[in-house]
């Protein structure tokens, strides 16, 4: 998809437009506290779930840009902190900048590259999973992921592909196409196989 296309469907979709960083992403009628909470519970309330605690540092990134600027410096230089010791401790990777909904459930541990325009609400994601850009001359071309939908290990999606609702991306599936709601989805390339 070349930069005009791409434009064309930030357009159409604004969960293909870029997550800027320069206002608070999280998700609206919520507070911090409350989304904690609910990541918490998302994760069977376990502490010591690697998940929450790389959603706990995203809510807390996007929320500190709320601030006034001299309390949000202070935030910001935690954040970073906290967001390199999150990743590396965890292996997974979230950048504050990527959209993402509620309950969404990062389950087992490590080898997560989430680099994605949007995740949606009720989504979960297994293990070694990659999201991201399939080239570096389009360097905003991230995936969707729509509401509901489940991510087997070692999936990676690719480029500006809309994932459905209720879809369901296999194991080691390799995604660079769009995905319709409700279909299941294996192989290399992905194809549909429900």
């Amino acid at each position: 998809m070349n930069m005009v296309d791409w434009q064309v469907r930030a357009a159409d979709d604004p969960r293909f437009a870029p997550g800027r960083g320069d206002r608070n992403a999280n998700p609206e009628g919520l507070s911090l506290r409350a989304l904690i909470a609910e990541d918490y519970r998302t994760h069977g309330r376990d502490w010591f779930s690697e998940g929450f605690w790389v959603l706990f540092w995203h809510r807390f990134g996007n929320w500190r840009i709320g601030l006034p600027k001299p309390a949000r410096m202070p935030m910001t230089l935690l954040y970073r902190i906290m967001f390199r010791w999150a990743s590396r401790s965890t292996g997974i990777y979230l950048p504050y900048t990527v959209r993402v909904g509620r309950r969404v459930r990062l389950e087992h541990f490590g080898g997560m590259i989430l680099v994605a325009q949007w995740i949606g609400d009720d989504v979960t994601i297994r293990q070694n999973t990659t999201f991201g850009i399939a080239r570096l001359d389009a360097l905003q071309d991230r995936p969707v992921i729509g509401d509901r939908v489940e991510i087997g290990a070692g999936a990676v999606i690719l480029g500006s592909v809309l994932i459905g609702e209720d879809a369901v991306i296999g194991a080691n599936a390799v995604v660079r196409r769009d995905v319709e709601p409700g279909a299941v989805m294996g192989g290399v390339p992905a194809r549909r196989i429900g």
